[in-house]
């Protein structure tokens, strides 16, 4: 092997020893774990109510009459009242902002919000208000839920980021929720 190879094989060693991958580089800033809080279903009355074109895009707002709750941590019910004021943007993409309020099981009151996106294309949205069951890799549709309680058994949540993974059926919505460790 000429010197030159060698010099640039060594050279070649040392940088790639000492560049960190994206997994490394993860860990040092700590990286993101996420632990399962709960599943939130809610139920949507239909159809929702239309307020039309706007200067962003087309708004409507889905009430909701109730539903659930439950987790390792969280369990309990969604109290009906809330809404999802809904903007479908130019793009295509639903913007979401909702608020909820969650009774817990043990009689607790937990307000949350959160905004999220929705993109799902309208030959998939037919089938899901055909009432098909369409599995959630089929479109994307993510939250941010911020949790905000007096009680003190659940004061924890008021200190966490949390993401939600969405899956849209014909009269609900339901978010497998995970706290952002």
């Amino acid at each position: 092997m000429s010197k030159s190879k060698i010099i640039a094989l060594t050279v070649l060693i040392i940088l790639s020893a000492t560049i960190p991958t994206y997994a490394q580089e993860a860990q040092k800033i700590g990286g993101l774990k996420t632990e399962f809080l709960c599943e939130l279903k809610a139920y949507l009355v239909k159809p929702p109510q239309m307020v039309g074109q706007g200067p962003h895009g087309i708004r409507m707002i889905y009430h909701v009459t109730g539903g659930t709750v439950k987790g390792p941590k969280l369990s309990g019910e969604v109290l009906p009242g809330p809404a999802d004021w809904v903007l479908i943007r130019p793009d295509g993409a639903g913007q979401l902002d909702v608020r909820v309020t969650i009774r817990t099981d043990d009689g607790q009151l937990i307000y949350a919000y959160y905004r999220g996106i929705a993109l799902i294309a309208p030959e998939v949205r037919q089938r899901i208000m055909k009432g098909e069951s369409v599995d959630p890799s089929e479109y994307y549709f993510r939250t941010t839920p911020i949790f905000e309680t007096g009680a003190e058994k659940y004061r924890w949540l008021n200190q966490v980021i949390s993401v939600g993974v969405g899956t849209r059926g014909q009269d609900f919505v339901s978010y497998n929720i995970y706290v952002i460790r």
